[in-house]
């Protein structure tokens, strides 16, 4: 087994998946197990539009609850499993906002792989 690669939360991510209801919480935080592992989630779908490599994790609510819930993350990187967004998802399509701050968090991931491999040369 692959040794489990750490979790790097953007923005308010690990706040927003920390506010799910308990079991959808539980659920999402096994999937992303299953990710640090080198493994994909039970339920997934990729997401190109927020950027290359990034993927949904989707769980649902126990009945009678209908509610969908999603955790955008990008794992394709050696060191770190970064989680970009968790939201809930309020219609069939996901909304413009929340593929907006994927965006947004998406490039924050990127700047913040350039400054830390900067700081690991030294410069």
């Amino acid at each position: 087994m692959k040794p489990e690669k750490p979790i790097r939360w953007m923005g308010s991510s690990r706040r927003e998946l920390t506010a799910f209801p308990d079991e959808v919480r539980q659920a999402a935080g096994y999937n992303l197990r299953l990710v640090q592992t080198g493994l994909m989630p039970e339920d997934w779908k990729p997401v190109e539009t927020v950027g290359a490599g990034t993927y949904e994790i989707r769980v649902k609510s126990p009945p009678p609850d209908t509610a969908q819930y999603r955790v955008f993350f990008v794992a394709k990187f050696e060191e770190a499993v970064y989680v970009l967004h968790a939201f809930e998802k309020k219609s069939r399509k996901t909304s413009r906002r929340d593929l907006e701050l994927g965006r947004a968090r998406y490039a924050e991931m990127k700047a913040d792989r350039t400054e830390r491999r900067r700081k690991a040369q030294g410069r």
